[in-house]
């Protein structure tokens, strides 16, 4: 996929990006193999970034007290929120990723698409200004918070039952198994010492996610 189609899709001029669009395109593994710079420095930036642009916006639109706002917020950010986005633009058809790393499906790791949608937001912070990111953030982003904000976020449905209940609840990561670059993961959660939910996934993330979910439907029963 060439890079100058990615651009209009942001909206960004490609000659004044190329260089740090690239690098927030490129994974480490890829990095690596080609003796290039990689994006994490950019996701850091990004993470931010994407952050500030998330409290302007939800201040304004909503009155909503700080409570509210952090966890809208938590629920916009989230590794499955930034898949969504990515994919409206297709963020997986650009990304530079070793020889490893695309063989064993690379490309479709949610926790590396997600990464990448951060370094993005990073390189256009840092090609033009904050002004911009927000203009990119209400084009790829605003449009589809209300199917991101519908996303059941069940870690935290479970911590305020429990909460609620006042009961100490703590995730575990039991298992890992896979090569480093195609891991799954086994959460437990427990609950006052005693396991309530297992859970799967190819992030940890993910793992606890599952758990959680698997720990509700239990109670529900």
């Amino acid at each position: 996929m060439e890079l100058t189609d990615l651009c209009k899709k942001l909206d960004v001029d490609y000659l004044k990006i190329k260089n740090h669009l690239e690098t927030a395109l490129t994974h480490s593994s890829y990095g690596n193999e080609h003796h290039k710079d990689y994006n994490e420095r950019l996701e850091y930036l990004g993470d931010a970034v994407l952050e500030l642009c998330m409290s302007t916006y939800l201040y304004y639109s909503y009155s909503s007290q700080e409570g509210i706002l952090t966890k809208k917020r938590a629920q916009a950010v989230r590794e499955e929120a930034l898949n969504i986005y990515a994919e409206k633009i297709e963020l997986n058809k650009y990304l530079l990723l070793g020889k490893g790393e695309e063989k064993t499906g690379g490309r479709f790791n949610k926790a590396i698409i997600a990464d990448a949608f951060e370094a993005v937001l990073g390189a256009i912070y840092i090609t033009y200004d904050f002004n911009k990111v927000y203009s990119v953030f209400n084009k790829l982003i605003v449009p589809y918070l209300n199917e991101v904000l519908d996303i059941k976020d069940y870690k935290s449905i479970f911590q305020e039952e429990m909460q609620s209940e006042k009961r100490s609840i703590k995730y575990f990561i039991s298992k890992e198994t896979g090569p480093a670059n195609d891991k799954t993961f086994e959460a437990l959660v427990y609950v006052d010492d005693l396991i309530y939910g297992k859970g799967i996934g190819k992030t940890k993330k993910e793992a606890e996610q599952n758990a959680a979910k698997e720990a509700l439907l239990k109670r529900a029963k």
